[in-house]
């Protein structure tokens, strides 16, 4: 048995929306197009963006626009590996 705190791997967000809290082994490389990204976004936002908001950005911006309601028809629901990778472009 471990003595890690327990953090609330999803909590509900004001506005709606969810946030989910999870930890991700990547590459260098991909490290570094979220850098770019990030960088790309602080650029049109016109304020510093950090490495979460890039990835954020790019998973909305990859995904279909939401149908109205919460309840997904789960043959319907893309698998995880179908999600894009993160590339050099936008």
């Amino acid at each position: 048995m471990t003595n890690t705190p327990q953090i609330s791997a999803m909590h509900a967000l004001p506005d709606g929306e969810a946030e989910l809290s999870l930890v991700v082994r990547l590459p260098w490389e991909d490290v570094a197009r979220l850098g770019q990204e990030a960088g790309r976004l602080a650029s049109q936002m016109q304020r510093p963006v950090t490495l979460d908001e890039a990835v954020s950005h790019r998973l909305r911006s990859a995904r279909p626009a939401p149908a109205g309601h919460a309840r997904q028809d789960t043959a319907a629901a893309p698998a995880v590996s179908a999600l894009p990778r993160i590339s050099g472009t936008a």
